[in-house]
């Protein structure tokens, strides 16, 4: 098998949606040296979508189906996970991966609740987990619960489960953007981070019993301080080009999160895996089924998901 642990593996997504033509897009606009990248996918979905500038080589992996723009279909579904197995197989330096559709994949007998979950089922070891980082820049918010009903979200977030989230997000910082003591800012999941009980009572039977386990352990982090008023800042220096106020922002849940970032940020935004040996990125949007095959889709957050990968 060839060597690709200097390479950064793209993988197209589903081919009835965006993927093929944002990756393309994205691929002409950074003019990105054929020796650095393998585009894992079909030739027949790609020239479906486009024409790439420089000779990349191309992982095929089989699709019978025809492409079928703006449909949800099992055959598609099942593209996109032998995409990401594909992937990981390789064992690149960086994944990158265009949108796929959790309801594709699902059809075709793949029951993942998105890529995050695929990744970690073919490269965590050693109990790795795979935790979800959004960045744009030095603005970045970790998901504690991911792709999860609110009415989950609570009985999820026990101690022991904030304990490991963060303990993973700092070692991220420490081995791969080398800051040694980066300063966290947790969300508390009540309204006014539940007014001294009032509203809630997670912040101070959970929250705060694991964040003074984390202190004793020399993380840098507050207290659970409420969403509304805590991104206010981070917000406002994004917007003006300075720094954020602390290194990363830690969301409860999935909309406390990406809420802040999207606003600001929505094409200059990139969803990351850390946790595992192999970083991946992707663009924050997904398929976007109703302009899939007109040529209108926006490569920026595609962009931005392949430039991380080249510092």
């Amino acid at each position: 098998m060839k060597n690709y642990s200097n390479k950064i593996a793209i993988t197209t997504g589903d081919p009835n949606g965006i993927g093929a033509e944002i990756t393309i897009k994205a691929l002409n606009t950074l003019n990105i040296p054929p020796r650095d990248i393998v585009i894992i996918s079909n030739s027949k979905v790609l020239n479906a979508y486009g024409n790439l500038q420089n000779n990349y080589e191309i992982e095929e992996v089989e699709y019978s189906s025809r492409v079928r723009a703006g449909e949800v279909t099992s055959e598609a579904g099942d593209f996109s996970f032998r995409l990401l197995q594909r992937a990981c197989e390789l064992k690149p330096r960086f994944i990158v991966t265009a949108p796929t559709s959790k309801e594709a994949m699902n059809l075709g007998g793949h029951k993942f609740s998105g890529q995050t979950e695929v990744l970690e089922k073919f490269l965590a070891h050693d109990g790795q987990k795979a935790e979800m980082l959004f960045v744009s820049k030095d603005f970045r918010i970790l998901l504690l619960t991911r792709h999860l009903p609110l009415k989950d979200v609570s009985k999820t977030l026990t101690k022991e489960f904030i304990i490991e989230k963060v303990e993973r997000l700092r070692s991220f910082f420490q081995n791969h953007l080398f800051i040694n003591k980066p300063s966290f800012a947790l969300c508390a999941l009540n309204p006014h981070a539940g007014e001294n009980g009032l509203l809630g009572t997670e912040e101070e039977k959970t929250m705060l019993p694991a964040i003074e386990a984390l202190r004793t352990r020399g993380i840098n982090i507050t207290n659970p301080l409420p969403a509304d008023t805590l991104f206010i800042n981070g917000v406002q220096n994004y917007l003006k080009g300075d720094k954020s106020p602390y290194d990363c922002y830690i969301a409860c849940y999935h909309d406390q999160g990406l809420i802040p970032i999207k606003s600001v940020a929505s094409e200059k935004t990139v969803n990351m895996t850390i946790g595992l040996d192999i970083i991946r990125t992707s663009p924050s949007h997904g398929t976007a089924f109703d302009i899939a095959g007109k040529n209108i889709a926006n490569p920026e957050s595609m962009i931005e998901a392949i430039k991380y990968c080249l510092y």
